[in-house]
């Protein structure tokens, strides 16, 4: 075993300096709140569309995935099916509107069509969704540095954050795309050399791979039973108390229709692109190179459980078996079996990887935090000085509480990773697709007609929250009085995977049926629907 050489660490320490200087590097830029956010609207479609597809794939894909398909079979890689058919609705749905209003914040547009209180609601949920997000990405991470340098892994977490931190509030979203754009080849680049290494260090090569795979069932499209710890097949059909496929190609399409049309990470980049072509052009760009790659990333979790059959290893199958968590699977490779100086550029993709996704997040929240609760409600009528001064110290506490959720996730028990950002992601959504479709797709609904949605879809999502934390149990269930069917059927009434799903249709059927039956809208309604458009030319 290769071990972590000099030369890797010095390889590591380089590339890190070099991807801080990128913030101070892009800071002149960031003066304004337009230039901090949005580089003043004048990116290429060719450079956003790089940026989105690196902001999607991050550390989670460079370890949640190959961990997944290491301990487990392809189930979780169905939704990523999804994406084109997402991307062709949201780009003719969504964007038009986005680029006509000229916005920062995705958020706003909710605000015209159903109010303050609704911008504001929707604003915090994402916030919300998007401070989960940077502690599982900045946890996953710190997994890296762990395997390879067995600091603490506490200290782990500091280190990265910080690093992080200090290019995101200097450099602005400039710093961001251009942060984006490095990582977004060397990941592919990190991931194709660990592959070449299996392969030449198996007998078999490719073949090996595939004739075991097939024969333990890798490839297939299911997941591990609970009580057996066997690989099982997923059925087809639909079901709520199990994982199938169609389910979870709806799972995926809810997700990417949410991520298109509400996601601040991607409507900003919509935003920033120097015109509508532009704009499609980025987000086909990401769609064409984010399939195949966790795809891909998939396929090296598959080569790595073939690679430890032949060459097994006590902490390879302590992964496997769920005595270790299977997310180290692959910083366990790059350390161990890649040669000097080789491991020092494949960790420091990653790391690059996950910083660059992670200050996405940081600069999003931000300027959720600035355009829709800060200016908005605050603090309005003060300098833009004032508000890039405040998007800082903002994009400061994000960096906070994610190392803190980080660190909270390090002590956490889970299958995968993958496999607990999916359900964190579906009970957390709030709705927002649903509320975003009632507003583009529909006239009807108002601020009290959305409220009663809100409200019906947030006791939902904490009933599901109970239920995965195991506050809600059927024997405290039963102590009510009520029958033992009803409880069985209240403590298990979906797999947690597609909370999301209905929580969107909760929020809209309440929504439209009250917009319709009680709340019925009056006003103006041009250009805030799918319907009342006036035929202005997008910007």
């Amino acid at each position: 075993m290769a071990g972590f050489q000099p030369v890797d660490w010095m390889i590591l320490v380089l590339y890190m300096v070099a991807m801080a200087a990128i913030g101070p590097l892009c800071a002149r830029s960031g003066r304004t709140t337009e230039g901090y956010f949005l580089g003043s609207r004048s990116f290429s479609g060719w450079l956003v569309g790089l940026s989105m597809f690196a902001t999607s794939i991050s550390s989670v894909t460079f370890m949640a995935y190959p961990a997944d398909a290491y301990k487990t079979a392809y189930i979780r890689f169905v939704p990523c099916l999804m994406l084109p058919l997402g991307v062709l609705l949201c780009s003719y749905i969504f964007l038009p509107f986005y680029r006509k209003a000229r916005i920062i914040s995705a958020f706003e547009y909710l605000e015209s069509r159903f109010g303050p209180g609704i911008r504001l609601y929707a604003a915090s949920m994402f916030v919300l969704g998007q401070l989960i997000r940077l502690s599982l990405v900045l946890y996953l991470v710190s997994l890296l540095v762990y395997e390879m340098s067995r600091l603490d892994p506490m200290l782990c977490i500091l280190i990265g954050g910080v690093v992080t931190a200090f290019y995101t509030i200097t450099g602005g979203i400039k710093a961001v795309l251009w942060t984006d754009f490095i990582q977004s080849f060397l990941l592919w680049g990190g991931g194709l050399v660990c592959l070449l290494v299996i392969v030449f260090k198996l007998e078999g090569g490719f073949g090996e791979i595939f004739s075991v795979a097939m024969r333990d069932g890798k490839f297939m499209l299911g997941d591990l039973n609970r009580a057996t710890g066997e690989l099982e097949r997923a059925p087809w059909g639909f079901a709520l108390s199990e994982k199938t496929v169609i389910m979870m190609l709806l799972v995926g399409l809810t997700g990417w229709m949410t991520e298109y049309s509400s996601n601040q990470n991607v409507i900003q980049r919509f935003c920033a692109s120097a015109s509508p072509t532009e704009a499609r052009k980025a987000i086909w760009i990401c769609c064409v190179c984010s399939v195949p790659t966790w795809g891909f990333f998939m396929f090296l979790g598959t080569s790595l459980y073939v690679f430890f059959q032949a060459y097994p290893t006590p902490e390879a199958q302590a992964m496997l078996d769920g005595t270790m968590k299977a997310d180290q699977i692959l910083p366990y490779f790059v350390v161990h079996y890649l040669p000097p100086g080789m491991s020092g550029l494949v960790i420091a993709g990653v790391l690059a990887a996950a910083m660059s996704s992670l200050s996405s997040s940081i600069n999003a929240v931000s300027a959720i935090g600035i355009v829709d609760i800060y200016r908005r409600h605050v603090m309005k009528g003060k300098s833009d000085t004032h508000y890039v001064v405040a998007a800082k110290l903002i994009a400061l506490g994000a960096s906070l509480v994610m190392i803190g959720g980080a660190m909270l996730l390090m002590i956490a028990d889970s299958k995968t990773m993958q496999d607990t950002g999916a359900k964190i992601g579906a009970v957390t959504a709030g709705g927002l697709l649903g509320l975003y479709s009632l507003g583009f797709l529909t006239k009807r609904g108002d601020a009290r007609a959305v409220g009663v949605g809100i409200v019906c879809t947030i006791l939902f999502s904490l009933w599901i929250a109970s239920l995965e934390m195991g506050w809600i149990t059927e024997a405290r269930v039963l102590m009510l009085g009520l029958p033992q069917g009803f409880a069985s059927w209240f403590v298990k009434p979906m797999d947690t995977y597609y909370a999301g799903i209905f929580g969107n249709i909760i929020m809209f059927v309440v929504g439209y049926l009250l917009g319709s039956l009680v709340f019925v809208r009056k006003g103006d309604l041009t250009n805030l629907t799918v319907w009342t458009r006036d035929g202005t030319p997008e910007v």
